[in-house]
């Protein structure tokens, strides 16, 4: 059952998605506009930091392994603007240790997704995450 994430009645929720490969990016658009999100992108960490701080988005879908600064450096300077310290931040990333997801929840990150990620799982945990009083792990 695939989530329905924007109720008719109120804007789409806006996600940012920070990835630097092009194909992963374009299929997490297409999964997430589908299911009635809107959606922004970056492809380094120095600018979304830059994007995030302008547009205030819902929902942060991060890779950790980016260019001009990682996941883990992003999630860092979030910390510092009080507007973006209560985004949900979900890492989708390649790294399956075990540390590399205790890292990425102590840095601030809601839920950590393995590449390759299965689709409709992802859209289940993204709507999860939006929902006001989410407590994923």
């Amino acid at each position: 059952m695939t989530p329905q994430p924007a109720d008719n009645k109120r804007m789409p929720k806006t996600i940012v998605i920070v990835e630097d490969d092009a194909d992963i990016r374009a299929l997490l658009d297409l999964e997430l506009r589908a299911s009635g999100y809107d959606t922004l992108f970056a492809h380094d960490g120095m600018s979304a930091v830059s994007l995030i701080r302008k547009t205030i988005p819902d929902l942060i879908l991060l890779d950790i392994g980016l260019p001009a600064g990682d996941g883990f450096s992003v999630m860092e300077r979030l910390q510092h603007f009080p507007a973006l310290q209560s985004i949900p931040i979900i890492v989708i990333s390649a790294r399956t240790a075990p540390e590399a997801r205790e890292r990425a929840l102590a840095a601030g990150a809601i839920t950590l997704i393995e590449k390759p990620f299965d689709a409709e799982a992802m859209l289940e945990i993204v709507a999860q995450a939006l929902m006001p009083s989410s407590v994923l792990r």
